[in-house]
């Protein structure tokens, strides 16, 4: 397990420990479920291990995607449930199998998107947000139904250009976090006893994919 996960340098260190004791705190205080814990703590396991470019990510996104979709649904999130459960739950079987087979030495070989693929995908994000948050306002009980359909549109999006090992994938993951904290501050002042804790988690992801896209901007330099 140790050689898996690599070495650490000290902000990696400072920065899982951080989240992490928040998160506890947070937990104790707010007497929160052991079961939302873990999902955050396999949710900060997950993206750092995603910015070193460790096939260790998918492990542990494995287990955040089925709790965090049981979140999302006691929330009356559908589009992130169906998100979760019906595209990352495959996704992070592939993802494993892709960055497997791009290694050199042991290190996954990351890649950079031209111009005019970047701009088409921002197209496919915008388009593909309206239409599925139009769909979503129909569902009773869907909550928040065009923040919803953005960041699940951009969770497919990004994921795909994770799997592709493209470094513009922390671009997109970057905005995501963003509403995706949006998304769970209006779900806590509506009262979800689970609001505080998501939100610390995506703003910890927030802060992580900043980090990503400086690490895979290097991975891209050293490649070139």
């Amino acid at each position: 397990m140790r050689k898996s996960l690599g070495e650490w340098n000290l902000y990696e260190i400072a920065w899982l420990g951080l989240f992490s004791g928040i998160a506890i705190v947070l937990t104790v205080i707010m007497k929160d479920t052991l079961f939302g814990f873990t999902v955050f703590l396999t949710g900060v396991l997950c993206v750092v291990l995603a910015a070193k470019g460790n096939l260790m990510t998918y492990v542990f996104g494995m287990y955040n995607t089925l709790g965090y979709a049981y979140l999302a649904y006691l929330n009356g999130l559908f589009g992130e449930v169906m998100l979760n459960l019906l595209f990352f739950v495959p996704m992070n079987a592939i993802g494993f199998f892709m960055w497997k087979k791009h290694r050199d030495g042991g290190k996954l070989t990351m890649r950079q998107m031209d111009q005019r693929s970047f701009l088409l995908v921002i197209v496919v994000c915008v388009f593909g947000s309206l239409l599925l948050g139009f769909g979503l306002s129909f569902i009773p009980g869907q909550n928040s139904p065009y923040i919803d359909a953005l960041t699940t549109v951009l969770s497919v999006v990004a994921t795909f250009l994770m799997v592709r090992r493209f470094k513009e994938q922390w671009l997109i993951y970057i905005v995501l976090n963003i509403f995706t904290v949006l998304l769970w501050v209006i779900r806590m002042l509506d009262g979800s006893p689970d609001g505080v804790l998501m939100i610390v988690m995506w703003s910890a992801y927030l802060i992580n994919a900043l980090y990503g896209y400086y690490t895979w901007n290097k991975g891209v330099k050293e490649v070139m």
